[in-house]
């Protein structure tokens, strides 16, 4: 999947969550995958650390 698709794929499934849910649902929904994706760079970025401490 190239870049375009992949930000097209991610905007309909935006779109299709936010006609499921009312507002206070999608909040919750929205902190959830914020953190989500903080907790993968977390991960990630410390990954990279040991990595780099311990070839």
């Amino acid at each position: 999947m190239n870049s375009c698709e992949l930000v097209t794929l991610v905007s309909f499934l935006s779109c299709l969550i936010s006609n499921s849910y009312d507002n206070e649902e999608l909040a919750v929904l929205a902190a959830v995958f914020t953190q989500l994706g903080d907790s993968l760079a977390t991960i990630l970025a410390n990954k990279d650390l040991l990595d780099k401490k311990c070839p």
